[in-house]
């Protein structure tokens, strides 16, 4: 009889992790090829869309403020307004991830980008092209959040290798709008509205592979159960024995966690170097004596850094037990960068614009660790919208701080300080982001 009810529970645990018990979803369903597969080509498309929203604006914001009429101080705001979205719309992810399922809610993303690029060029508006840019930036910013969850519940042996797909995807994107826009639009007519609806059809086509996976709710179901018991009643055993499934364990308070604290603000520091970067970089190259197609240029390279880097530096991460050398290695490029800028801007340009697009690599590096610290797919939903909101937060005013020392002290000596200050505790917090443990330990002391 003890054997039999050994095979009992072991039929019921399996049956249990494959199909719905009794009043219930799925805990863990066993992953097929099709839906991996198509997976992969939603990561990878989806990555792609996650910047061009912002780098294609900003090839044409000359264009945009005169076709609105929009003042300096609003185009200035623009600036803002994306991490600041991501900050607010990416808390919300892992609540939404839980209800409907990470793969459903990615794909509502990618419908809200595709809707916001398709109408914000003809609103007529400043007022409307503003709520449009947003409702396309709270798609990226969900997708942000639940890029890291989904990575972890498809490929948990994989982490470091899918990280890096999507953060090169992501790169790509980012560097792509950011030199095709325009002459894309002069080959559409010179429109400044047709050049930036155009990137609705690449976010469109990110929304196909997701659809057949809106009804896979099992990163959620998989660990946001409350505990449940199946009834099992065994041949002559007499009474109903009970076979408890996975118990959901109590929400993280993360915020006792200074991993997740030195993780945000490693986030934080590195999103406000690269906003820093591309916002102003190549303003410091043509005061310098640079050439404006030239100056363009480079920003361009330091973006396609990311391409290949993205790649590269999580796979490597995943291997080591503790990231710090890598955040060293990152930081002291970005150091000697900005040193560059400060010392000889003109005559080292393309060396400062390598070095600037390797320290920028910090992003797909942070992104791994969000999959390393924590244990589960419902921690890693927590670690990553309280890292991705509280550094978008964060990193909000370092722009703007840029722009109001250089427009003070007339020069970029202090912008340039201000950058290498920063550079500092962005290399100690990576420091303390990257020692192996877990989120789930340090909460729960």
């Amino acid at each position: 009889m003890a054997r039999e009810e050994t095979r009992t529970a072991k039929s019921t645990n399996t049956r249990s992790s494959a199909t719905p018990p009794e009043g219930g979803e799925p805990l863990a369903p066993a992953p097929r090829a099709w839906a991996v597969r198509l997976v992969v080509v939603g990561i990878v498309l989806s990555a792609l869309n996650l910047r061009p929203a912002i780098t294609s604006l900003g090839a044409l914001l000359e264009e945009v403020r005169d076709g609105l009429g929009m003042s300096g101080s609003v185009a200035g705001l623009l600036t803002s307004v994306p991490p600041l979205c991501f900050a607010v719309f990416g808390v919300m992810a892992p609540r939404l991830a839980r209800r409907f399922g990470a793969g459903a809610v990615v794909c509502a993303g990618m419908v809200a980008i595709t809707t916001g690029l398709l109408i914000r060029p003809y609103t007529g508006s400043t007022a409307g092209f503003l709520a449009a840019s947003a409702l396309a930036l709270m798609g990226i910013a969900v997708s942000n959040v639940l890029m890291p969850v989904i990575v972890k519940r498809w490929f948990p042996d994989r982490v470091g290798s899918m990280t890096g797909l999507y953060s090169m995807a992501l790169a790509l994107g980012t560097s792509a709008a950011a030199a095709v826009t325009v002459p894309v639009t002069e080959s559409l007519g010179g429109s400044w509205r047709s050049g930036l609806a155009v990137w609705a059809g690449l976010a469109a086509a990110a929304v196909l592979p997701w659809i057949p996976l809106v009804r896979d709710r099992g990163a959620a179901s998989a660990e946001s159960k409350v505990a449940r018991s199946v009834h099992t009643r065994v041949e002559g055993a007499g009474p109903v024995r009970h076979v408890h499934a996975r118990v959901e364990p109590p929400a993280l308070r993360i915020t006792r966690s200074r991993t997740a604290w030195a993780l945000a603000v490693f986030f934080g520091l590195q999103a406000t170097a690269a906003y820093i970067t591309m916002g102003w970089m190549a303003q410091i190259f043509r005061d310098a004596g640079v050439p404006a197609g030239t100056a363009g240029l480079l920003l361009a390279v330091t973006m396609v850094m990311g391409v290949p880097l993205a790649f590269v530096i999580p796979r490597v991460a995943t291997r080591l037990p503790h990231q710090g050398p890598i955040v060293i290695a990152l930081g002291v490029c970005g150091l000697a960068g900005y040193a560059g800028l400060y010392l000889a801007p003109a005559a080292g340009a393309w060396a400062w614009a390598v070095l600037l697009g390797v320290s920028n690599c910090a992003f797909p590096l942070a992104l791994t660790m969000v999959g390393m610290r924590a244990r589960t797919g419902a921690g890693v939903a927590q670690l990553s919208a309280f890292a991705q909101s509280t550094g978008y937060l964060i990193s909000i005013p370092g722009p703007l701080l840029v722009g109001v020392l250089y427009q003070h002290s007339g020069g970029w000596g202090l912008p340039i300080a201000l950058m290498i200050g920063l550079m500092i505790p962005q290399m100690a917090v990576g420091v303390l982001a990257g020692r192996d443990r877990t989120v789930e330990e340090e909460a729960a002391r």
